[in-house]
């Protein structure tokens, strides 16, 4: 007889899943801290190709940890999901050799969409706010898991 997975051990399996094919992600470096069900944390060192000509972390980078993090965030439910629409506020520079720590969480889920705030922060200074908003596809990252527990 198998156990019902939690909600927390569905994200977590779902974000090793999509982990194994986020090339992306992981060449900027990036790392997975926490994974639960609608919230993620991932974190991103500045790195001398990340800075631009001000010599500040490029906004392109901050938005990429964003994005990433809220990925792993909308897509914690066992159904596939994609970026709709995002925004960024950029509130403070990231400096080379930050490590910027990105924490998303989930504002809304209702049908195919989802609102998600990450706040990019360095140390206790807050870098970034960036919401996105999510839409579900066809599939699923775990084969045989039972999505009702996360359904809203």
């Amino acid at each position: 007889m198998n156990k019902a997975l939690s909600p927390d051990e569905i994200a977590r399996a779902c974000a090793d899943a999509m982990w194994q094919e986020d090339d992306a992600s992981q060449g900027l470096g990036m790392k997975i801290v926490e994974v639960k069900a609608g919230h993620a944390v991932l974190t991103m060192t500045v790195q001398p190709h990340m800075v631009n000509g001000q010599r500040i972390a490029h906004g392109g980078f901050i938005f990429l940890l964003a994005d990433s993090t809220f990925a792993f965030a909308c897509n914690s439910h066992n159904q596939r999901a994609v970026a709709a629409q995002c925004d960024i506020t950029f509130i403070r520079p990231g400096k080379l050799g930050d490590v910027l720590v990105a924490t998303a969480r989930e504002i809304s889920r209702s049908g195919r969409s989802g609102i998600y705030d990450v706040r990019v922060s360095a140390g206790d200074a807050v870098i970034a706010e960036f919401r996105g908003h999510s839409r579900t596809i066809a599939g699923t990252w775990l084969a045989g898991a039972d999505n009702a527990a996360t359904e809203k």
